[in-house]
């Protein structure tokens, strides 16, 4: 966000890992750092699926890396897991998350 204040003229920029993940890598993801089966905690409603659903998502965070001199830092599972123990620190259950090893 600094990189991108700092120009001379306001500009569009995409922030992204240039990687794609599913929903359920993501739920995956995130119930594996409390130890927790997505698959017993998540259900699927039809309903909330959209009715020309785009097959494949993905970020192209070129510009950013050309004029902004941006690259990523921080890979799937890593923001996942921040993501994560943001949720639980708010909740006040900080002890929730997994270390890497237990995971």
């Amino acid at each position: 966000m600094w990189l991108m204040l700092q120009q001379p003229e306001p500009d569009d920029y995409v922030v992204a890992t240039g990687e794609t993940h599913s929903v359920r890598e993501f739920a995956e993801a995130a119930f594996a750092c409390a130890g927790l089966d997505y698959r017993k905690h998540t259900l699927v409603d039809q309903n909330l699926f959209r009715p020309a659903e785009v097959n494949i998502l993905l970020g192209d965070a070129s510009k950013a890396r050309k004029v902004l001199g941006w690259r990523h830092t921080i890979g799937f599972q890593e923001l996942v897991r921040e993501m994560v123990e943001s949720e639980c620190r708010l909740l006040g259950v900080e002890g929730m998350v997994r270390s890497a090893a237990q995971s």
